[in-house]
């Protein structure tokens, strides 16, 4: 099964959310993503909606179910009572759960698998009645998995962030063997796997090739970045050829 790219659109609502105008338009924008190929959409709306806001979460749910009934929805967050509401209101295909705290820029860390299960297991399982995937946000610890499996996650997404980060190639070596050791964990846990964070055209190959149970990438900075120069169709269509998805 190759690997499919969601597409996150938080850094679109950010500059929009800038001005009090209705532009760039968050359903235009993931409809010309859709169009070209992208296989979902991915959402993470915080406390203090300063990207994406709680009323755009319908509205891009509405363009999915309506226009491209095969993509996927996906609504990752911390799981407070108010993001819980949320997912049921909306029905995502995918929860993705993270530990972000209520003023954190950008997520930078995974779960506490250790410390954390017991806060965790009610929250899966009440997800999972409602037959909402969920994946649970972990560092690239091998040890992690199990421990996601445990709660009754479906999935874990790996976060990637230090390794497409990295700058210096040793380092990158070193993180990229984090990530594909945990990759495989997750395979032997009986998980499938997604990863995010700082993923780029150009550090995505081997990291797909390494992990043939990569089933999705979830990509929002990178893509806008490129997007800026070559447009949002063509920078969706050489992500997709980046992951070998086209």
């Amino acid at each position: 099964m190759a690997c499919k790219l969601s597409v996150n659109v938080n850094a679109i609502a950010y500059l929009r959310n800038r001005r009090s105008v209705p532009w760039p338009d968050l359903v235009h924008l993931g409809r010309i993503a859709l169009q070209a190929g992208a296989a979902g959409l991915t959402v993470h709306p915080r406390p203090d909606e300063r990207h994406i806001r709680y009323a755009d979460v319908p509205m891009l749910r509405a363009l999915i179910r309506n226009e491209f009934p095969k993509a996927e929805y996906n609504i990752e967050g911390f799981p407070d009572e108010k993001f819980l509401q949320l997912c049921e209101a909306n029905k995502p295909d995918q929860v993705t759960l993270v530990p972000d705290l209520p003023g954190q820029g950008t997520s930078d860390h995974g779960w506490d698998m250790a410390k954390q299960t017991d806060f965790l297991l009610p929250i899966v399982q009440r997800l999972k009645k409602q037959n909402m995937r969920v994946a649970l946000f972990v560092d690239a610890n091998p040890a992690l998995p199990a421990l996601a499996k445990s709660v009754g996650a479906d999935r874990i997404e790996i976060f990637t962030g230090p390794y497409g980060g990295a700058t210096d190639p040793q380092r990158t070596q070193a993180e990229f063997a984090k990530v594909v050791a945990t990759g495989k964990a997750a395979a032997s846990a009986g998980l499938d796997l997604n990863a995010g964070h700082d993923l780029t055209r150009q550090n995505l190959p081997p990291l797909v090739a390494a992990l043939p149970n990569l089933r999705e990438v979830s990509i929002g900075h990178a893509i806008i970045s490129d997007a800026m120069e070559l447009g949002l169709a063509e920078t969706v269509r050489l992500f997709r050829q980046a992951i070998g998805d086209l």
